[in-house]
């Protein structure tokens, strides 16, 4: 007799959280899209159709791992051997150096419980100020722009199905062809209706091909082309002044400043003809309904706060936010880019995005975890800055990865990878052996997206439930059975292992607060399609639109902030005399450390590449498919060639999906934006030449 049992869940890879059927017969597992879920559809990317490929994947971590010395290679050992080595390391590395000497470092993968949980773990299990997430890499620019213009982050304060409504759309650094696939019906259904798409991009991405106008700006001059298009727009009279006067405050400082973005002004420095200047401005500001949408490319600058902010002032002036069908937006990546932040992983936030030096927000939350709320920690740093400053004075002597892999993401990979093997004890909590768990002294299996519950927020701010599908194989536990296994160990008692504990404790620690879930429950999520927040009560509808009528600002307006394009902090000279960005692949996430071992996945991008133009590839000597060497200030990397007569000629890409040689962020710049603290990922200057025979990625670095 056959058996089998299907799961209402969604995919673990990116924002959308796809909705998706997962049945399994007989021992195997198989995917089927939802067609009634709105955020897909029935769309899925070759990512999510190939999600249960990982489930029962021979690398699978199923035991934990613990090295006896530096010297010697991990090997098999028991849970409470492993336990017991991490909270002996934790207690003598903060015997040693204080309390801040144990840290913490999340992924944007994790649930809202274990973020929640996480966040809770360092500051009252461990007293420690050192946590910080990998979604400091993604989108904390948009994040802080957000905040001090509209009063709050959601990335995305409109559903993702109205984007089909709108009659203009203007995309910045995003490439949701590639990115978020299933998406793109959106942006074909606002075309269909006659939408126009102006998409900004150093590269003509399968986004820009779609677009009826394509910039193509030197990268890391995005702020000029916004504040440019707000000039002509106020120039040409496109801007809408009753919204201007009625919703908002700062626009005349702002309306000054961008007097000096003349068009041909702001051909100079970015590259981009006038004409197409105003031509985009003519197109936003002559439709109906119109939305602007930034992503990673503005936002992963030194100056990405500030970037985002000049297109916020575009949106404002155009009476874009709050309108139906149109607004601003930013679009979040990694699974629960958005969730994570929300709810504590970043350094100086607690649950519900309150802040952790604001009084009020630290009495609140001291009462639910029933402690004394002078005996939380204040803001800690970065993650960068957290990474850099290890086995420092006052850095991190000890530390926990949760469902990262720093070694391969984090900028300047290289001396990243370095300070991990200084530190005095460093545990690593994934589902494969990624090259940080690579450097650890201990590693503990963890359990899969199908193989726990738990929530996510995805990026139109919709929290959605993943339902386990079955049970971990033998060995393995949850993230949040190991948090309470070491909490109780530390002698804190109070961190459930239960997700559905953990979540009604997260709502009333978020109560009150500007991302609010206290109205949310599993029963409700379950019973339609995820509930959008904020959600105050069990009777509130929750909130698809944001700014409808007002902003949640102290005096109810929008914030407009005059921004200014500086010089690159990193500009091409003789010895560098290029620009090179980074990004993501079609059929492959983050570093890869899943979705290099998909079968179909790692066939279709088996190695990492160079993407260079054919006028750069011919001064250089290479051919398609040949072996180029990359040098940055901070290392070098290898990779093969392949020709793309659309990129700027002055500038190439790598895709950040790999470690060993060709590593992208062996390359990239950890400078950090002031605002947001969010290194410099998307440029630098770097030399490009033809690989000696002596440099090829050697093949297990190309398949790891």
């Amino acid at each position: 007799m056959t058996q089998s049992s299907t799961t209402r869940t969604h995919c673990p890879y990116c924002s959308l959280q796809c909705g998706m059927v997962l049945r399994q017969r007989e021992g195997k597992f198989e995917v089927e899209p939802r067609s009634d879920f709105p955020s897909n559809r029935g769309g899925l990317c070759a990512k999510g159709w190939t999600a249960a490929e990982l489930l029962s994947h021979p690398d699978r971590l199923t035991t934990p791992l613990v090295r006896d010395r530096r010297d010697l290679p991990l090997r098999p050992g028991t849970w409470d051997e492993a336990l017991s080595r991490m909270v002996s390391a934790f207690g003598a590395a903060q015997g040693r150096h204080g309390r801040d000497a144990v840290g913490c470092f999340g992924g944007g993968g994790l649930t809202n419980e274990k973020a929640y949980q996480l966040g809770k773990f360092a500051r009252v299990a461990l007293g420690s100020s050192a946590i910080d997430y990998n979604g400091r890499f993604c989108m904390s620019s948009a994040a802080v722009a957000g905040n001090r213009a509209f009063g709050i982050d959601r990335g995305m304060p409109f559903p993702l199905a109205d984007i089909a409504e709108t009659d203009a759309i203007l995309l910045v650094g995003s490439n949701p062809g590639d990115t978020l696939p299933p998406a793109m019906q959106f942006f074909d259904a606002a075309a269909e209706r006659g939408a126009r798409r102006v998409v900004i991009d150093p590269r003509r991405t399968a986004t820009a091909a779609k677009a009826d106008l394509h910039l193509q700006p030197v990268p890391g001059t995005d702020l000029a082309l916004a504040n440019g298009m707000l000039h002509v727009a106020v120039r040409h009279g496109l801007i809408d002044e009753a919204y201007i006067a009625a919703r908002t405050t700062g626009f005349d400082a702002v309306r000054r400043a961008v007097r000096l973005y003349w068009p041909d002004r702001v051909e100079r420095i970015t590259g981009v003809p006038e004409s197409a200047v105003v031509e985009a401005a003519h197109l936003l500001g002559t439709a109906r309904r119109a939305m602007i949408l930034t992503a990673r490319g503005a936002e992963q600058h030194r100056t990405g706060t500030d970037t985002v902010s000049a297109f916020i002032n575009l949106a404002l002036a155009l009476g874009l936010p709050g309108r139906p069908y149109s607004g601003f937006a930013t679009v979040t990546g990694q699974g629960n880019g958005q969730g994570g932040r929300e709810h504590g992983l970043k350094a100086d936030q607690l649950p519900g995005y309150r802040r952790l030096d604001d009084p009020v927000a630290r009495a609140h939350v001291a009462a639910v975890w029933d402690v004394d709320p002078g005996e939380l920690p204040l803001p800690g740093v970065s993650a960068y800055e957290m990474l850099d400053r290890i086995a420092t004075p006052g850095g991190v002597r000890a530390m926990w990865v949760l469902g990262s892999n720093v070694a391969v993401s984090a900028p300047n990979a290289g001396h990243v990878a370095a300070q991990l093997r200084r530190l005095d004890f460093l545990v690593v909590s994934d589902i494969f052996r990624s090259e940080t768990a690579e450097l650890a002294d201990v590693v503990l299996p963890a359990a899969q997206w199908a193989e726990e519950t738990g929530t996510m927020t995805n990026l139109e701010g919709r929290v959605v439930l993943r339902s386990a599908a079955t049970a971990p194989p033998p060995g393995v536990r949850t993230d949040l059975q190991a948090i309470s296994d070491v909490a109780l160990r530390l002698g804190k008692p109070g961190f459930s292992d239960d997700p559905e504990v953990v979540f009604a404790e997260l709502g009333r620690a978020s109560k009150g607060g500007k991302a609010d879930y206290s109205g949310i429950g599993y029963a409700r999520i379950r019973a339609g399609d995820g509930v959008f927040w904020p959600c105050p009560s069990s009777r509130h509808p929750g909130t698809p639109r944001m700014f409808t009528e007002d902003f949640p600002t102290p005096d109810r307006r929008a914030r407009f902030h005059v921004t200014e394009q500086g010089d690159a902090a990193e500009p091409p000279d003789t010895r560098y005399p290029y620009y090179l960005t980074t990004g993501r692949l079609l059929r492959q996430y983050q570093s890869g450390t899943q979705t290099r071992r998909v079968g179909a996945l790692a066939a279709a991008e088996p190695a990492p590449h160079v993407e260079l133009h054919e006028q750069l590839a011919r001064r250089i000597g290479v051919a398609d498919g040949d072996q180029v060497l990359l040098r940055t200030r901070r290392g070098e990397a290898v990779m093969a060639a392949r020709i793309d007569p659309a990129i700027r000629p002055d500038t190439v890409f790598v895709p950040f999906h790999w470690g060993g040689r060709g590593c992208a962020n062996l390359l990239t710049n950890p400078v950090l934006d002031p605002h947001s603290r969010m290194p410099e990922f998307k440029v630098c200057a770097v030399a490009v030449e033809r690989a000696q025979p002596s440099s090829p990625i050697p093949e297990k670095e190309q398949s790891r």
